[in-house]
């Protein structure tokens, strides 16, 4: 699949270690599929609350709300999507909490590989299949998914029931789940990295343990905090002249006293810059995916207009 191709599916799901700006990436990337005329739903896995913030919005339940022009958010609930599971296949009707089916659940789940993660997948997967049949105004859903930890057992959930679970309703219900997750046309798995050791580092065992492990398309792999190239290998001679005992005397006399400073900042830019270089080519060499790449974004907050930006910038590599 081309980097182009991304906003022609219906389901991505965006992951990578902690840290590295999944959430920044999943909510630009709903903002600007939304800027494309397309209408989204945004989806937070994990319970921290906060992926609203990207657009100056209070926290979303897990019914959807309006969050952007053409953008709805929801944040994953196990006990409602227990309760919603219960409601649609089971037809049974469930009122106030669920108590006893609750804890019966948490016991089955725990001995059972593939049961917890089959609600979160599973409510993401029915919004699609809802979507594609006409019932739900969704062109997209963007999942702000797990962390790469995670995300492969949540992806690998409906085929590890089926190999559990040879005949019945269950069964029949997460192989059409296997079917939208597996389907290339209809799902990518989109991964950030950011330029440094250990998340490049995870990005390639995930990219790895995905291509093994799962049957769902490998979207391209958004390197996020990519510093720019301030200075040329010529600039760079005349900043270590510069650093000359005469120099840096007359720099001093006429720039002050914060000459030197400066001197070791565009040093200390110039070294981040050739570090991080390095963590890029090592990612095109061993990843046989398309890169997106986001610059780094010197700023404190996290709201709309750093959203924005980020959309601006995958625009601009998606070519669109």
């Amino acid at each position: 699949m081309s980097a182009a191709e991304l906003l022609d599916r219906r389901l991505i799901f965006v992951t990578g270690k902690g840290g590295v700006g999944k959430s920044t990436v999943a909510a630009s990337l709903a903002l600007l599929a939304a800027d494309n005329g397309k209408r989204v739903l945004l989806v937070e896995v994990d319970a921290k609350g906060n992926l609203t913030d990207f657009f100056e919005q209070p926290p979303v339940g897990f019914e959807p709300r309006s969050v952007a022009p053409g953008v709805h958010a929801m944040r994953m609930d196990t006990e409602a999507s227990l309760r919603e599971y219960l409601k649609l296949n089971l037809r049974i009707p469930v009122f106030g909490r669920l108590g006893p089916v609750a804890r019966v659940f948490d016991f089955v789940a725990t001995a059972a590989p593939g049961v917890r993660e089959i609600l979160t997948v599973g409510k993401i997967c029915w919004e699609v299949r809802e979507s594609l049949e006409g019932r739900a105004d969704w062109d997209l859903v963007v999942v702000d998914a797990s962390a790469s930890g995670h995300v492969i057992a949540q992806l690998a959930a409906p085929e590890t029931i089926q190999n559990l679970v040879k005949v019945g309703p269950v069964r029949s219900q997460t192989g059409w789940m296997s079917d939208i997750l597996t389907d290339a046309a209809l799902t990518s798995l989109l991964v950030v990295a950011t330029p440094e050791e250990m998340p490049v580092a995870e990005t390639i065992e995930l990219v790895d343990r995905a291509r093994r492990e799962l049957r769902v398309s490998l979207g391209p792999v958004v390197v996020n905090r990519v510093l720019p190239e301030l200075f040329t290998h010529a600039d760079e001679e005349i900043f270590e002249e510069l650093r000359g005992e005469e120099a840096l005397k007359v720099l001093t006399e006429r720039a002050g006293g914060g000459a030197s400073v400066v001197l070791d900042a565009a040093r200390l830019v110039v070294s981040l810059r050739r570090t991080r270089a390095a963590y890029l080519h090592r990612l095109r060499d061993e990843l046989d995916l398309p890169l997106l790449y986001v610059p780094y974004l010197f700023v404190r907050d996290h709201g709309l207009r750093v959203t924005r930006i980020v959309a601006e910038s995958l625009e601009a590599e998606l070519g669109l």
